[in-house]
């Protein structure tokens, strides 16, 4: 399935729709076993304090992939990603309670590159701190 936007109808600065992603103990626990990835970090609040962290703090992948959900509901195509990275700043905290967390993502077209491609940006924050630094996605368009 190709991307369904038009290289030529975006331009730089264009928006992407943001999202908001509710992330709770039990999602942590659902990636945890989906990615295999049982630190306890992830799920054991005695641990995770003791390592020096405030909580349970979200898994970095897992934050990265709700991230790029923008990008790739914006698209259309999750095979139009040509790439993507990011710096990991600060971490989700989740805490044990009926709200959870929050990732608050937004994203916007910060450079039109060649062979109908464009760069996105996307600004991922959660408890008003920025969780994800350099976050970049190279979009292949129609």
């Amino acid at each position: 399935m190709a991307a369904n936007i038009a290289y030529d109808d975006i331009e730089v600065g264009t928006e992407l729709p943001a999202q908001t992603f509710l992330v709770t103990r039990a999602t942590l626990v659902q990636y945890a076993g989906a990615s295999g990835d049982f630190n306890p970090i992830h799920w054991n609040e005695k641990f995770a304090v003791e390592v020096g962290l405030p909580d349970v703090i979200a898994h970095g992948m897992f934050t990265m992939a709700e991230a790029i959900r923008v990008v790739t509901d914006w698209v259309g195509d999750p095979g139009a990603v040509a790439e993507y990275g990011v710096r990991f700043t600060k971490p989700v905290v989740v805490p044990n309670d009926d709200k959870g967390a929050t990732i608050e993502v937004s994203a916007k077209v910060a450079a039109k590159l060649d062979d109908n491609a464009v760069r996105v940006d996307l600004t991922a924050m959660s408890a008003g701190q920025k969780v994800l630094g350099m976050s970049r996605a190279v979009v292949r368009l129609a």
